[in-house]
């Protein structure tokens, strides 16, 4: 394990805690296809909200509040860990509980004078049935991964998760080091850096946004020819969109699979006639207050900056003789639908 690197700074660089349930695909928030495009500097991640603001500031309390519930004599080290044999993978972990608090954190041989870890997070009163009873290892499965790849980095055996549950009920879990699974996370994560990160080969996109965001620009002008099997797939989702109880999910499912389809084509025809475009508006404009304020503020036009929209998707009515004679009735999976 090597110790005292600062990744703060440049997250393309590496696979870290909060990675890897996005790559495994049990995050509500972030994809796979997110972490791609992150670590592959297509987009930036400047996620900023309140929660994670309030996140960060209570760290300290929390972590305050679990030493004095626990009597553990808990220390801070800010800088990254990295596995041992997998460079790419980091854990910046919150606090450590220390063996013995006389002794520093690290030994000379590298290792962690620490018989556990200590995660810190914050949830709002609506999860509450995320986490289940205290003292046990019931907690949100993408926290339960994190803390998983911790432990296989920093090679120590269990890691206490102290969470503030709605401002008023502190919570403290405990979970140990299942070296089935760790091996299973590292291996996904070895996965995921070499064939997708290092090679700028996306993973296949698992939601409509997934499409959106890597097909995020399209070549101005380009046009697909549909097949036949792509046409049946919008005509049943033109039958699906006209149904009176919509099925969501199958319609869903199917816009993905054209998407994947487009890419960057902004339409798609049919013997020659389009039946969907995909294409971005045109840039709306705002006025830049900051730039305004400075410089002149009479010279309002000369300081407008145009706002670039996301690409519009867009079925096309289809003409009475290429929609199906029989009903197509709804169903519960999309068996044989493929990109």
């Amino acid at each position: 394990m090597l110790n005292n690197q600062d990744f703060t700074h440049n997250r393309s660089s590496f696979l870290g805690g909060s990675d890897i349930g996005a790559i495994l695909g049990v995050s509500k928030y972030r994809s796979a296809m997110d972490v791609w495009l992150e670590k592959t500097g297509k987009r930036m991640d400047t996620k900023d909200s309140f929660a994670l603001r309030f996140g960060s500031f209570a760290e300290s309390f929390i972590a305050d509040e679990y030493a004095l519930l626990t009597g553990e004599h808990l220390i801070e080290h800010s800088q990254g860990l990295i596995h041992p044999q997998h460079s790419f993978c980091v854990g910046h972990i919150d606090r450590f509980v220390l063996e013995n608090k006389e002794l520093p954190l690290f030994h000379s041989d590298g290792g962690l004078n620490a018989k556990k870890l200590l995660e810190c997070k914050t949830a709002n009163h609506y999860s509450q049935s995320d986490w289940g009873e205290p003292g046990t290892d019931a907690i949100p499965l993408p926290y339960l991964c994190q803390c998983l790849w911790y432990l296989g980095i920093a090679n120590l055996s269990e890691i206490d998760v102290a969470v503030l549950l709605g401002g008023s009920d502190l919570r403290v879990y405990t979970i140990t080091r299942d070296l089935e699974l760790e091996s299973l996370l590292f291996e996904k994560a070895v996965l995921f850096w070499t064939e997708h990160v290092q090679r700028d080969i996306p993973p296949k996109p698992q939601s409509i946004t997934d499409c959106q965001a890597l097909f995020q620009r399209a070549s101005s002008g380009k046009t697909l020819e549909a097949s036949s099997e792509v046409l049946n797939l919008i005509r049943k989702l033109k039958v699906l969109e006209s149904q009176a109880q919509v099925e969501e999910a199958q319609i869903d499912a199917i816009k993905q699979v054209l998407m994947e389809r487009m890419a960057d084509a902004e339409v798609l025809t049919y013997l020659g006639k389009p039946v969907i475009t995909w294409k971005a508006p045109k840039p709306s404009y705002r006025i830049d207050t900051k730039r305004l304020g400075l410089d002149h503020p009479e010279l309002i036009k000369a300081y407008q900056s145009p706002i670039q929209s996301s690409r519009r998707f867009v079925v096309k009515d289809l003409p009475e003789e290429l929609m199906p004679h029989e009903p197509i009735l709804r169903e519960k999976t999309l068996e044989g639908v493929t990109s």
